[in-house]
């Protein structure tokens, strides 16, 4: 039965196997959550913790990462990670294409910590998560948080127990943010983003990575009204006039408003909507370009399953093309497929931007001012880590396994060797003097000087060698006068101080 659902039988994948009380603890989130939900031994994960195939998620929709290519990866993210200020204001470029490949597993927690400068904020504000969390909270918010709880990510391995572990932090989450933004209160669509940040993260992560979001990246989304996300409707129904005008023209005339399509897509950055391998792949890019990517992949999904006239004949009204944009053709969310579409979409975050100040004032005609003044939104990593900066020690690791950096990357330990060798050469303000190996009989040298001594004078003058043409190594002896200077070469030079010229052999 797993493996209909699921497409595939995974050969590491794990059981939830129903396991009696007298091997596990009534806390134990594996045992209760197996009797609490009716899960049985033959109920089993996928790779991402989906139990069951519940998740869509099959072999065709995700793409298998051979395993040396990913434990390069990895190396180039640690090494990133281990100097991000640096990789940030100096090839930030870099940074955005490996994001794009897809960020290793193993470090996407914190890798999307980073990114979304959750890092530098939850080290410039030390304590003050365990300092919410201790709060009781607001009674009205926790009571809503409490009934979200178990419809975020049911079938998942983390969130399948009433009161598990993961629900206890996600409650934990969601709480201490309406602590830190009693202005705003809880939304809904907040929950699913919390969720996916905690399959990653610990729980104080995740609470900064949630507040990130919420003030940089998608601004005003969850305050009362909506306002900021009808607002990203009509820019994405403006953008999709460039992109797909057969498409929009078929809104516009049955008069779909984009609220009815666009809100859990852009709400909960499409973790309700993709396949779980193209979840984390659009998340990758979302955290380290900003919202163009959720614009970008509404726009892919839009143009693929109305952007052909073939398409428009299944769907003649209002309500056929409604049940058509809820059910999004397999084909059109396959990783691959759907990340090589998002980066050919010719949207920019200027012209997001443009596009807001456009309708932010027929919102004004229309409206007036909006109810929630919301921050400014960030586009990308780079606009908000430049907009505050963090300390060296706010990015200062402490991991709990320890590795040379040699068995990492011996070659960028290579390269740092010879920038190392190249500056010790700068430094040298003067050419070392070398000796000649072959001084003529009962000549001292003379001490090593800068700049070199004049040549000694011997029992005939010898004519004299320019000495732009005189062999640096031999300028400390006059060339015998037997042969003239012009005819003379490199090799007739070195001779000249050796007593026969038989001895030439040594040469």
């Amino acid at each position: 039965m797993a493996n209909t659902e699921n497409g595939r039988r995974s050969v590491d994948t794990r059981s939830i196997r129903t396991l009696s009380s007298s091997h596990i603890d009534d806390e134990s989130s594996l045992g209760s959550d197996s009797e609490i939900n009716g899960f049985t031994s033959d109920k089993q994960t996928d790779k991402y913790g989906f139990i069951g195939g519940a998740q869509q998620y099959s072999e065709e929709s995700a793409q298998d990462v051979p395993t040396a290519v990913l434990r390069q990866r990895e190396v180039k993210w640690l090494d990133m990670l281990n100097h991000w200020d640096k990789w940030m204001i100096k090839r930030f470029n870099k940074v955005r294409l490996r994001s794009q490949k897809g960020i290793p597993p193993s470090l996407r927690g914190r890798a999307w910590l980073y990114l979304s400068g959750g890092k530098g904020k939850k080290e410039q504000n030390q304590g003050k998560f365990q300092e919410l969390d201790s709060q009781p909270g607001d009674p009205k918010w926790s009571d809503v948080i409490q009934k979200d709880l178990h419809r975020q990510f049911p079938f998942h391995e983390m969130f399948v127990s009433r009161g598990g572990h993961g629900q206890k932090d996600l409650f934990r989450v969601l709480k201490a943010y309406t602590l830190y933004r009693p202005e705003e209160g809880y939304c809904q669509a907040q929950a699913p983003i919390a969720a996916v940040l905690l399959m990653h993260m610990p729980a104080e992560d995740a609470f900064w990575g949630l507040v990130q979001i919420c003030e940089k990246y998608l601004p005003g989304y969850y305050s009362p009204g909506l306002e900021a996300i009808q607002l990203d409707g009509e820019i994405l129904f403006a953008l999709l006039r460039r992109v797909s005008p057969l498409a929009f023209r078929h809104l516009e005339k049955h008069k779909i408003d984009p609220i009815l399509y666009m809100t859990e897509w852009f709400m909960c950055a499409f973790s309700r909507t993709l396949p779980w391998a193209s979840v984390l792949r659009v998340w990758d890019m979302f955290l380290c370009d900003g919202v163009k990517i959720i614009f970008r992949v509404g726009l892919v999904l839009l143009k693929c399953m109305l952007g052909s006239r073939e398409k428009l004949k299944a769907c003649q009204g209002q309500y056929e093309t409604m049940e058509l944009l809820r059910a999004v053709e397999p084909r059109y969310m396959q990783e691959g497929f759907l990340v090589r579409e998002i980066l050919e979409v010719p949207i920019t975050a200027r012209d997001v931007e443009r596009e807001h100040h456009t309708q932010l004032k027929r919102w004004r005609k229309s409206h007036g001012e909006l109810n929630f003044k919301s921050p400014p939104r960030m586009h990308g990593a780079r606009l908000i880590m430049l907009a505050d900066p963090p300390r060296r020690q706010d990015l200062q690791q402490h991991p709990t396994i320890l590795l040379e950096e040699a068995e990492l990357s011996p070659l960028l330990k290579k390269g740092k060797e010879h920038k190392s060798r190249k500056k010790t050469l700068k430094k040298s303000q003067f050419p070392e003097v070398i000796p000649n190996p072959y001084p003529l009989p009962n000549a001292t040298p003379p001490p090593p000087s800068y700049p070199p001594a004049p040549p000694p004078l011997l029992n005939k003058a010898p004519e004299t060698v320019p000495q732009t043409q005189a062999d640096p190594i031999h300028q400390d002896h006059a060339p015998s006068a037997d042969l003239p200077p012009a005819k003379e070469t490199p090799l007739q030079q070195s001779t000249h101080s050796l007593s026969s010229t038989d001895q030439d052999t040594y040469l």
